[in-house]
């Protein structure tokens, strides 16, 4: 295929010798065998070979989510939103509405998705949304809420009884007593799941996306090389591996193919370490405003020693480590656990770092995988739970200029898998015409495109490219609104609209 008259977008510091398109000349690019054969201007096609005039639209590599949960990601796609509430009658309204509107068949259960209670007035229980849906009218129903975050589930008292917890006292469960029951929640026919998979994997690539590291709480190395098989993806994947099947992938160390085309490969081994923000649940240096006790500070998941061993036994078998950290002690410990097992890989999240570990990532030459969405999703709550910390919240820019490494990601369904608000929230610091939130840890925007792609426009990279309708080094171009001409993986176009 050749790709004629292309602007190609400049990523980060380009080499000596980069085409001149980087500088607005339009250029031809060639593609051959799934990989970038020749960039230059006019030239001439083959017989034979497909002609793609792209008349002087942007071009620039694939972009990729670094952090995804693929399942949960289509899962989200098919439940009632109820993000944007306000308060536990706001989002329980919701419920109610859609129980009138599209009643459940008896013994089903509604599943939401989205609250956040970090902020609301009122509690989330079971009797809160019990008496709201016989106050409509509504026949006593399963109905269980997951909250944005993933961490916390919200459940009616017939959805308590259904999940065999009839006898939890608020119908508010947080961490390990809730995560067991996600597995119930998800528990659909394999090939309907796959399904809308499928669906989700094509809505990515149209908005330029061509690969994701997916952390699925799953056996990934077995599911995605069975959805390969029914048909050609329509993104890359590093599948993600969990502590109850690191047995399972002795020999094959991070980056070993799965599938003959190599799209898919092993990814990461993942440990979560601590809560989350909205859930006050992140392991803290310092206790949430108004709490005592023992959880003041949070959660800590895996402490060192089980943490340890763990890190040691994958990075022993070749696999890069991806631990999750929100909470400021929880990415301490989590750097003195890489240190003291020489593993590689990334911190997950870090969302709150004290001022020290930012240098210390960058000498242990540690990726930040982060989510810029977040910031923007959660700076309210940042505000009030993490009073006068907030400047090491989210530190974008601090981690950028101590040297770290930064790959951007969405944690699908936590925020939505569109890498364009990633960067537009690491760019802007801000939304929804609200003021710019710690302006100083903005990244500029070659860094953040940096940060979402892998590879270049160059001869031998792979032909993983995202054809553009809009300039995204413009400062007039809306990046949430990004038109996607067409995305390309391995020189397949996995999205055409041009």
């Amino acid at each position: 295929m050749l790709l004629r008259g292309a602007r190609l977008v400049p990523i980060g510091h380009e080499p000596a010798g980069a085409p001149a398109s980087v500088t607005g000349t339009p250029v031809d690019v060639r593609l051959v065998d799934g990989r970038i054969a020749e960039v230059g201007p006019t030239l001439a096609a083959v017989a034979g070979e497909e002609v793609v005039d792209l008349a002087g639209r942007w071009l620039m590599p694939g972009l990729w989510d670094a952090h995804t949960h693929m399942d949960q990601w289509a899962l989200a796609r098919q439940r009632l939103d109820v993000s944007q509430a306000r308060s536990a009658a706001e989002a329980a309204g919701m419920v109610c509405r859609r129980l009138a509107e599209q009643p459940v068949p008896d013994g089903a259960m509604l599943v939401a998705f989205g609250f956040r209670d970090g902020l609301w007035p009122d509690a989330p229980t079971a009797a809160l949304l019990d008496e709201a849906i016989a106050a409509a009218g509504l026949p006593p129903t399963a109905v269980t809420a997951v909250s944005g975050d993933l961490h916390c589930g919200w459940l009616s008292s017939p959805a308590l009884a259904q999940l065999g917890v009839a006898d939890h006292p608020t119908g508010l469960m947080r961490e390990a007593e809730w995560m067991p029951l996600t597995a119930l929640l998800d528990a659909v026919p394999v090939e309907v799941l796959d399904a809308w998979v499928g669906e989700a994997t094509r809505a990515a690539a149209a908005r330029g996306v061509v690969g994701v590291v997916d952390l699925e709480i799953a056996d990934n190395l077995v599911t995605w090389p069975r959805r390969a098989e029914a048909g050609p993806l329509a993104l890359r994947v590093e599948a993600g591996v969990w502590p109850e099947h690191l047995d399972g992938v002795a020999g094959r160390p991070s980056g070993t193919p799965l599938t003959p085309d190599g799209l898919v490969t092993v990814g990461p081994f993942k440990v979560v370490t601590d809560g989350s923000l909205n859930t006050r649940t992140a392991f803290c240096h310092d206790p949430y405003p108004g709490l005592t006790g023992p959880l003041a500070r949070g959660v800590l998941s895996v402490p060192p020693e089980v943490l340890v061993p763990l890190m040691g036994r994958a990075h022993a078998g070749g696999l890069r480590c991806a631990i999750h950290a929100i909470g400021d002690l929880a990415n301490t410990l989590v750097l003195d656990a890489f240190e003291s097992t020489g593993a590689r890989g990334s911190v997950e999240h870090a969302q709150l770092l004290r001022p020290e570990d930012a240098p210390r990532m960058a000498a242990l030459g540690l990726v930040a995988s982060i989510q810029p969405e977040h910031a923007m999703d959660d700076r309210d709550v940042a505000d009030r739970h993490w009073a006068g910390r907030t400047g090491h919240a989210f530190a974008f820019a601090t981690l950028a200029q101590a040297g770290v490494t930064l790959a951007l990601g969405s944690d699908a369904p936590v925020a939505v898998l569109d890498p364009w608000a990633a960067i537009d929230a690491a760019v802007r610091r801000s939304r929804d015409g609200r003021d710019v939130w710690h302006p100083e840890q903005r990244l500029d925007l070659a860094t953040a495109v940096a940060a979402s792609v892998r590879g270049r426009v160059a001869v031998g990279e792979a032909a993983d490219l995202v054809v553009l309708d809009a300039d995204p080094t413009d400062p007039a171009t809306d990046l949430r609104a990004m038109p996607v001409a067409g995305t390309l993986l391995a020189g397949r176009w996995t999205h055409r609209a041009l």
